[in-house]
């Protein structure tokens, strides 16, 4: 029977094989993990890059002052003496006054917010808590200077007049008063760092499997109890973070603390007084600064640096010491 060729149908593209098709996934992931490498390398050549330009151009004043940079609390540019530990110990005193206050409060309006507060109000008050983190850090600095500076004096002299008798908060809370002291830039500080630990505390307590509380309610707990049991250990890594971050912000803010801060450098242990921090004494005088002063400055950006690094090393070691149901079952 003769065959039709023309009425035959044209054969169509030829379909890739598995072979070819196999040998394209792996050029893309291949593709994909060299990217992903190298945009990971690039956070810490950028950071490499940071730190080795800053200590070159701070080694003057390391070299001049020796040890005594960070050893010395004298801080002296018109005779070249420059030493950072005041700075040192009123920016990390000035954070932790920040923590204390901030992140109970935090804490709790994160739980309240994932476990109490009606639908209705939860998310208008979750906007607000955004609000606040997106507020300059000026305008915290402004209104603790021109607001709570003046106004918080007298409650300074109270809370004093009582700790007056006790042998070490007598000192630690005694005059002299002053509105714009470390006390009070740790507050402003601890306003300005709540909404970030809040907002994260509350992303990782919704992270916490609804099993596990419904387990925890099976077995009668409390709604405190609940919380304690099963949320709080679920969710202590996440709140890790978060608290070191929050300490990071504070530790590095400059405008704000520059403004309430007092700007005395002196080593001292009185928290309604004066003092100065690394951030705000760079904000100060950078402008001003020249030759070896600058060196300093910049020596003291080094410095701040250093311990913003030793802190997040801190936070990990603390993470990876807890047990894994403490981490979310990672």
């Amino acid at each position: 029977m003769p065959v039709d060729l023309e009425s035959r149908p044209a054969p169509g593209p030829v379909a890739a094989g598995p072979g070819l098709a196999g040998a394209r996934r792996r050029v893309a992931d291949h593709v994909f993990r060299v990217a992903a490498l190298a945009s990971g390398l690039s956070v810490l050549v950028v950071l490499a890059l940071i730190a080795g330009s800053m200590a070159q151009k701070a080694w003057p004043a390391f070299r001049h002052s020796g040890l005594d940079f960070v050893t010395s609390s004298r801080w002296a540019p018109n005779v070249e003496v420059f030493g950072a530990l005041a700075f040192v110990a009123g920016t990390l005193l000035v954070s932790v006054i920040a923590l204390v206050f901030a992140v109970p409060v935090s804490i709790g309006i994160a739980l309240f917010l994932s476990e109490l507060a009606p639908r209705r109000l939860r998310r208008p008050v979750i906007y607000l808590i955004d609000l606040l983190a997106a507020i300059p850090s000026v305008v915290f600095g402004l209104w603790g200077l021109l607001v709570l500076a003046p106004a918080i004096v007298g409650v300074y002299e109270t809370f004093g007049g009582w700790m007056e008798s006790v042998p070490v908060l007598g000192t630690v809370f005694g005059p002299p008063y002053n509105g714009k002291s470390l006390f009070t830039a740790g507050l402003i500080l601890a306003l300005m760092i709540t909404p970030i630990i809040t907002s994260i505390s509350r992303e990782v307590f919704d992270t916490v499997p609804a099993a596990q509380k419904e387990a925890a309610f099976a077995l009668s707990a409390t709604r405190w109890e609940m919380i304690r049991g099963a949320i709080l250990p679920h969710s202590r890594s996440g709140v890790t973070g978060a608290v070191m971050l929050g300490l990071g912000r504070a530790m590095g803010e400059t405008i704000a603390a520059a403004l309430v801060i007092g700007s005395s450098p002196q080593l001292t242990a009185r928290l309604f007084g004066s003092g100065d921090a690394m951030a705000a004494v760079i904000a100060n005088q950078f402008g001003e600064a020249g030759g070896l002063h600058r060196s300093a400055l910049i020596g003291l950006g080094v410095v701040l640096f250093a311990m913003t690094i030793v802190v997040n090393a801190v936070a990990r070691s603390v993470v990876r010491r807890q047990p894994a149901s403490a981490r979310g079952g990672r």
